[in-house]
């Protein structure tokens, strides 16, 4: 009798779902692979978005890591504008509405992998639930051309941004190069929070140095409608009103997990979905990968960290174990990287505060540091947080900011390498790190900053 092939289908075209879909394909060419995705644009680079509306990503289309026709040339089947609502887990079967037809179909599987992903996260402020045009959040395609539509109006002159991530800050920066007045809304005390306050004030310096506006400590208590668009009532006891033309919500994501809850799988306090480390849900047969899953963390055994690097891995371990091929998945050490203005912010492992709340005896030391010899020109200066554990000696962290093109991104790599492999603060003074003046220094930045560290713990 012929072994009839295995059916692998997928919910979510994102970086998840595709990288799951392509391992299978490398691996056992005879799986039939079909995924499922709610609009018509698979893989399709959403963190570029900000970089197609300030301009220097032309035309849309180019945010593509890859076309249709490449994607269906592996033989994936892709099924578009297509909404699941219900996987019955015991039939292996996945209940999903066509949007164009709003025909109801059921298709059955083998293995199923879920990568739907997050959704925004909206804060309870009064007024903002409600639907208006000029309140939008940035997720999907969707939102990117309903975005750019209100943009190409002529009336537009003033946006104010909820949040000030990484996303808040680089539409910032792309509505600051069609020259609109932005004004930045930011809960906490400093921008930036993924890094400690001391590295967001240098952020929040270069915002100011290109005319736009930070509210920090905004206590945004109301939105509301007025003439020509929308009105944030802000500041303590509500002082505070400004009006604005768009208003978008930035303010974090949460995992967009309902299905696999609905179907009975695990989830964490986040919300999050729990999997093993071949990313099996704790449901058989279902897998689940990216922004909507718990992730595993080298130094807090599990954490909530969506990032489209780890989405990527994630579809990519979950793709050789359903192809038969196991694999674990590694973990992460929460590395990240901005591109603001001229500087480069990085980070990577916790932050001061992470690693105290975590239960580490952490101190930490900044540097300021040539990112060459001072001797050739063009040399700009690196600041760099170094977090280490007092008792071990282990390094937990590391915060950088410097001059775009001073390789801030590839320094911080170093760090996330280091704390990967468990390294103590020390422990990177000894790497053979290359050296010319041009372009460092025989202790390069990164040394120096450990190298301080070490100096600081004992005196």
């Amino acid at each position: 009798m012929t072994k009839q092939p295995q059916r692998l289908l997928i919910i979510g075209g994102s970086d998840a779902g595709i990288s799951c879909g392509l391992r299978v394909k490398e691996l056992d060419a005879s799986t039939q692979v079909t995924i499922l995705l709610q609009d018509q644009f698979p893989n399709l680079s959403i963190c570029g978005i900000p970089y197609v509306i300030g301009g220097e990503v032309t035309p849309w289309q180019n945010l593509a890591h890859r076309s249709l026709a490449t994607l269906q040339s592996t033989g994936i089947n892709f099924v578009m504008n297509t909404t699941v609502s219900e996987i019955h887990a015991t039939d292996h079967q996945v209940v999903a509405t066509h949007t164009d037809t709003h025909q109801t179909e059921v298709y059955e599987y083998d293995q199923l992998l879920v990568g739907t992903g997050a959704r925004p996260l909206v804060p309870a402020i009064d007024g903002l639930e409600a639907a208006h045009e000029r309140i939008r959040v940035l997720h999907t395609m969707a939102d990117f051309f309903a975005i750019e539509a209100l943009l190409s109006q002529p009336t537009m002159k003033r946006v104010a941004i909820l949040g000030s991530g990484y996303i808040g800050l680089e539409m910032a920066e792309a509505l600051w190069h069609r020259n609109l007045a932005v004004t930045i809304f930011q809960r906490g005390i400093e921008v930036l929070s993924t890094l400690d306050d001391d590295l967001g004030k240098i952020v929040h310096q270069e915002l100011l140095a290109h005319d736009i506006e930070v509210i920090t400590d905004a206590n945004v208590s109301k939105i509301s409608p007025s003439a020509t668009g929308i009105s944030v009532q802000f500041g303590k006891e509500a002082s505070q009103t400004a009006d604005f033309d768009l208003l978008l919500v930035v303010t974090g994501v949460t995992p967009n997990s309902e299905l696999l809850e609905q179907a009975g799988a695990l989830l964490d306090q986040h919300h999050a979905v729990q999997v093993d480390d071949q990313m099996h849900t704790s449901l058989q047969d279902i897998w689940a990968a990216g922004d909507l899953v718990a992730t595993k963390h080298r130094l807090l055994k599990s954490a909530y960290l969506p990032l489209g690097t780890t989405s990527h891995k994630q579809g990519r371990v979950a793709g050789s174990n359903i192809a038969g091929h196991p694999v674990a998945f590694q973990g992460i050490v929460g590395t990240q990287v901005l591109k603001i203005f001229d500087l480069v912010a990085a980070r990577t492992g916790l932050t001061t505060q992470e690693a105290r709340h975590a239960g580490f005896d952490s101190i930490d030391q900044v540097s300021v540091l040539d990112d060459h010899k001072a001797y050739i020109p063009g040399s700009k200066p690196i600041t760099i947080k170094i977090i280490g554990d007092r008792n071990t000696g282990r390094l937990l962290g590391a915060q950088l900011i410097g001059a775009y093109g001073s390789e801030v991104a590839k320094r911080n790599d170093i760090y996330a390498v280091a704390i990967y492999n468990g390294m103590s603060v020390a422990e990177v003074s000894d790497l053979d790190l290359s050296y010319s003046p041009p372009l460092g220094s025989p202790w390069d930045a990164v040394q120096a900053a450990t190298q301080a560290w070490e100096m600081h713990k004992y005196y």
